[in-house]
């Protein structure tokens, strides 16, 4: 990885115009800014104490905006910002790797900070917006939310170039720059990029989604075994098929048949037939009113007895599924499917106590019904043996 790491930037160097300045598109980007937010303050007229809340929720509201583009645009390609997406996750991902996080030069500076003319792209189309809108209200609030939504910019970029100094380095050595260089590092790992640590300045939106990582540094803890802490919902369920223990966990742990009966399962892309321990398969669903994706892994297959698999979704969800199968009598067994999950989002956690949990337990209550039926069809009926006849 390393060397990979460093023939892209060797690439990547020999590509930047020599006539880039580097101190020219910092000191741009931090003189137009600071002269937007001096104008908006100009305006500004005796400021009432209510007023000023504009400021923190401006802060607050930046800070949101800043996690859903860095999360949704950057790390997931979508047509209308191809762009943004070629420089965050090509460039940036590709040019800093854990163990290769600071910059060699002035000139890295090119694949650090937004290109100069992005920051006049934000004072036109959205700090200049907002202030309009909000000036038919309130003058000052708006002046002030306006200005905040620029101070927040360049706040972004102040951080991020110091989360990219040698460690070393003084600004890096301060406690709050630190902790945050040391999640930015952890963000920029291969399997965390897409799902952890978004924000640059203040992990509050992670925090708030479920999506902030933190790992103690030289601690090699693999990515599925993320906040075990949080509780968990756990729902069980059951119904008696007339077939075979074996062939009845045989196709429910076909989870390519899932969207046959189980309500919530739309389509499965994975292997046909029963999974085995270390098998991994993609699932889109739509569960309690909500649409989402599954990335599941199995975990245990004992062939009659037991199958069970875990999955990470949106929204920091976790799930465990768990299928077992008791024999009865007559060739018919009983199946148990035990469901288990949770969110590391707190928002998402009291969505599922008020919203999302009785609907997935009357979806998981109809499936057993319908596997019950589906695995009748699917599953051939063994002739009885007669009595006295050789087995």
């Amino acid at each position: 990885m390393r060397d990979t790491t460093q023939h892209f930037r060797q690439q990547y160097r020999a590509a930047v115009s020599p006539r880039y300045n580097p101190w020219l598109h910092g000191g741009f980007v931090l003189a137009y800014g600071l002269l937007c937010i001096a104008l908006l303050w100009s305006t500004l007229d005796r400021v009432q104490p209510l007023e000023w809340l504009a400021v923190p929720l401006a802060l607050l509201f930046f800070n949101l905006c800043i996690y859903v583009v860095h999360r949704w645009l950057g790390h997931h390609k979508q047509r209308f910002a191809r762009m943004f997406y070629a420089r965050h996750t090509g460039d940036h991902h590709s040019f800093f790797t854990p163990g290769l996080m600071t910059y060699e030069g002035r000139r890295d500076w090119r694949v650090i900070l937004f290109p100069a003319w992005l920051i006049v792209l934000h004072s036109l189309l959205f700090a200049l917006p907002l202030w309009g809108m909000l000036g038919l209200w309130n003058a000052n609030v708006a002046a002030l939310f306006a200005s905040c939504t620029v101070i927040g910019y360049l706040a972004y970029e102040i951080f991020h170039a110091c989360e990219h100094l040698p460690a070393s380095h003084p600004l890096a050595r301060l406690p709050w720059i630190r902790q945050m260089r040391h999640l930015h590092e952890l963000h920029h790992r291969r399997d965390l990029m897409q799902e952890r640590n978004f924000n640059i300045v203040l992990p509050l939106m992670d925090w708030l989604f479920g999506t902030l990582y933190w790992q103690a540094q030289d601690t090699p803890v693999p990515s599925h075994s993320l906040t075990r802490s949080t509780p968990m919902t756990r729902m069980q369920h059951q119904v008696d098929i007339p077939r075979s223990s074996a062939d009845t966990l045989a196709y429910a742990a076909s989870p390519r048949c899932w969207p046959q009966w189980h309500p919530s399962s739309l389509k499965v892309q994975g292997a046909d037939g029963p999974l085995a321990a270390g098998q991994g398969f993609e699932e889109d669903i739509h569960a309690g009113g909500r649409s989402g994706h599954l990335s599941w892994r199995v975990e245990e297959y004992l062939p009659g007895q037991r199958w069970r698999a875990t999955a990470r979704g949106d929204h920091g969800l976790w799930l465990q599924v768990t299928y077992e199968c008791q024999p009865l009598a007559n060739g018919h067994s009983r199946f148990v499917r035990t469901l288990e999950y949770r969110f590391d989002s707190l928002l998402m956690r009291l969505g599922s106590r008020l919203l999302f949990k009785r609907r997935i337990e009357q979806e998981s209550a109809a499936s057993m019904q319908a596997l019950c039926k589906m695995a009748q069809q699917a599953i051939a009926q063994k002739p009885a043996v007669p009595a006295g006849s050789p087995s």
